[in-house]
């Protein structure tokens, strides 16, 4: 395997796993900040098209199915991973990046976009709503990359195997329970 395989697989394998960290810990902070549970039920346009927060499906998106998606992002960053990790704010500059293309200049009207603003029933401040989780999933996104980047050390990747395992595992677990296929109560 040549070094620049070896140095797209790292870059792959830390994208995923910064992903999957910082949307935990994002989700679980927007979730009892924001209480989603009340607000997804209560309010008439998220009712109708976001599913209620104990479906089983959330349990597996929040942490297992987030994977996937961690690995398509780092599908799309890998042509500019040197850009990201090589030179001078570059860790920055993915940040940014991302705040303009996923929170922002989304493609369609995604609450708190542009498109958003203008086309969407919701309020500004229901627009708004979801920037602190945006700004804290981007802050951890981009600050757990760079730790994995910074402290290439063996303990690190061990740390990191054995917790996205272990959320991995939880995301499966809590669909089983919430499917009624397992029972989580005794």
């Amino acid at each position: 395997m040549t070094d620049r395989n070896k140095e797209n697989i790292k870059f792959m394998w830390r994208v995923t796993a910064a992903h999957v960290f910082a949307y935990f810990i994002a989700g679980v902070f927007a979730m009892t900040l924001f209480d989603y549970e009340n607000w997804f039920s209560s309010n008439e346009i998220l009712s109708s098209m976001m599913k209620p927060t104990t479906a089983p499906i959330i349990a597996l998106g929040g942490t297992s199915l987030q994977v996937l998606r961690g690995i398509f992002i780092a599908l799309v960053l890998l042509p500019l991973r040197k850009v990201f990790t090589e030179e001078k704010y570059g860790f920055l500059k993915l940040g940014l990046l991302i705040l303009g293309l996923s929170v922002l200049s989304t493609f369609g009207p995604a609450f708190g976009s542009i498109e958003g603003f203008i086309y969407t029933k919701m309020s500004v401040m229901e627009q708004i709503t979801g920037y602190p989780e945006a700004i804290l999933w981007i802050s951890l996104f981009i600050g757990i990359l760079w730790v994995l980047y910074k402290f290439e050390k063996k303990a690190i990747n061990t740390i990191a195997i054995t917790l996205l395992t272990l959320l991995v595992l939880m995301g499966v677990i809590g669909y089983l329970g919430a499917s009624g296929i397992i029972n989580m109560q005794n």
